[in-house]
């Protein structure tokens, strides 16, 4: 592949969604006086854009004649509580950035909800690619380069599992120990909550869980939603990745399932139809490493030492499960319209059954 600039690849946004819109009468002011000492000269009405999904928080790139910034603020309607915390998404960064590299910078941010009716921030713009189900087709990257990419993904993941939370004074992010039983809990409560009379009752895999946790649990800071499609790739060079985005589920846990719970996005090459009508990233590609693979690297480079990695495998099924299945459960109540989510009860009982096959094997 040619060093040359892929700018017809640089992820954009597109046009604000009906009902989405941004009331620039009291933003542009506040950005203005709260961006002075770092933009200065921040002038006119920016053009505003926003980025596909809206499922969790709304992500807008405002756009001036120099300078280009992008806002994150909570949908509207309510929200469970500690859900869509911008202070805290804010802050987190923040404090991450010194020591994560890959952090975008954090510009300003506002409770005040009178500005444009919720809480928000304003961040840098982050300008590459993001590789979401298939790599932009201007991007032909050949088996050696998947491969680089790969394998400098997880080393980012690792580099966030080895950074000292305590010293970057991260100790307040969550609660640490006891964080595995919190997990398989707290997700074993959600499905229970959500289910609808179309999937099993997911007890035989829940239980298995609890009664499989293992004796030691190591706590680093976690990403929670580590996949391709929440990295930055240069685009000079789309091997090396400049951000790691969608800091929202961040917290103080154990990396093992933080692995866990990205391995479940993870679909192989020779993987089944269901899997590959699922994928959302480009794992499928030549020069990719196995799942398998994925778990052998980061142990060797981590030096975690893991007699089987499949209780971690299981909960981030388990997990995706309880996802799809609230997804699907607003869906069946008629609290969403969207036809994407249909079918996604199949996926729920699929997800379960990888669980059971997974357990299967060291039954």
């Amino acid at each position: 592949m040619s060093q040359q600039t892929n700018h017809g690849a640089i992820d954009k946004a597109s046009d604000v969604r009906p009902g989405e819109e941004l009331d620039l009468s009291k933003l542009v002011p506040w950005l203005q006086e709260s961006l002075k000492d770092k933009i200065p000269n921040l002038s006119g009405l920016p053009e505003v854009t926003q980025y596909s999904g809206g499922a969790s928080n709304w992500t807008y790139c405002l756009s001036y004649p120099k300078a280009e910034l992008i806002l994150r603020r909570a949908p509207k309607g309510t929200k469970a509580k500690g859900a869509h915390d911008m202070g805290r998404e804010y802050r987190l960064q923040a404090a991450l950035k010194p020591v994560y590299h890959y952090v975008p910078e954090m510009l300003a941010h506002s409770d005040d909800e009178s500005i444009i009716g919720a809480e928000f921030y304003v961040m840098e713009k982050l300008t590459g690619l993001i590789p979401r189900k298939n790599m932009p087709r201007s991007t032909a990257l050949d088996e050696a380069q998947v491969r680089k990419l790969c394998l400098n993904a997880i080393d980012s993941l690792i580099n966030l599992h080895k950074v000292d939370y305590q010293s970057a004074g991260l100790s307040h992010l969550g609660k640490g120990a006891g964080y595995t039983q919190r997990q398989i809990e707290g997700w074993t409560a959600r499905y229970q909550k959500a289910k609808t009379w179309n999937v099993p009752s997911g007890k035989f895999v829940s239980n298995w869980l609890a009664h499989n946790m293992p004796d030691k649990e190591n706590i680093c800071i976690t990403h929670n939603d580590f996949r391709f499609d929440n990295l930055v790739l240069d685009e000079n060079d789309p091997t090396k990745i400049i951000g790691v985005l969608d800091w929202e589920l961040a917290t103080l846990g154990d990396p093992l399932m933080d692995l866990g719970n990205s391995l479940a996005y993870w679909v192989e090459a020779d993987d089944d139809f269901l899997a590959q009508s699922t994928r959302r990233q480009p794992t499928h590609l030549k020069g990719m490493l196995t799942r398998q693979e994925v778990i052998q690297y980061y142990l060797e480079k981590t030096g975690f030492n893991v007699d089987n990695f499949t209780f971690y495998e299981v909960y981030g099924l388990f997990r995706l499960a309880g996802i799809a299945q609230q997804i699907y459960y607003r869906y069946h109540h008629k609290q969403t319209r969207n036809p994407a989510f249909k079918n996604m009860w199949f996926f729920v009982h699929y997800l379960l059954w990888r669980c059971r096959k997974a357990i299967k094997r060291v039954a």
